[in-house]
């Protein structure tokens, strides 16, 4: 079973940078698709990035240009870059690693029934 831990959370002005970046434990996570996803108050939860064993990106139109995804996978951890932040990424955000066993390339990006485990997440507050 794999723990996965976010950090790098906070509260930023707008325009400003955060990076986050999350920890797994328990075993290896370089075979998985790994995932950013973010879930504002009253709304559904959103898959924002996710990178595969391949370094193969998808991001969310709202975050594209905006946002990097990456991995380190010597270092077991999963990071997202956010620039030019607005008011509307406010959310909390969790990383996501999916279903052991199956190929990145058959799994759907970005839908969260893709991933099996999650991180408890990390406040990100976004004030003009």
């Amino acid at each position: 079973q794999v723990q996965l831990v976010e950090s790098g959370g906070g509260s930023v002005q707008v325009g400003g940078s955060l990076r986050l970046s999350c920890a797994a434990s328990g075993r290896t996570i370089r075979y998985e698709l790994l995932a950013w996803f973010r879930q504002a108050p009253g709304k559904e939860r959103e898959g924002i990035a996710d990178v595969a064993v391949n370094g193969n990106t998808t991001y969310a139109g709202s975050t594209k240009g905006r946002f990097t995804i990456s991995r380190d996978d010597a270092k077991n951890t999963l990071y997202l870059q956010m620039n030019s932040l607005k008011p509307e990424d406010t959310a909390i955000y969790y990383c996501a690693a999916s279903i052991p066993g199956r190929a990145w390339w058959t799994l759907t990006r970005l839908l969260p029934s893709t991933f099996a485990h999650w991180g408890q997440g990390t406040q990100v507050t976004v004030s003009s």
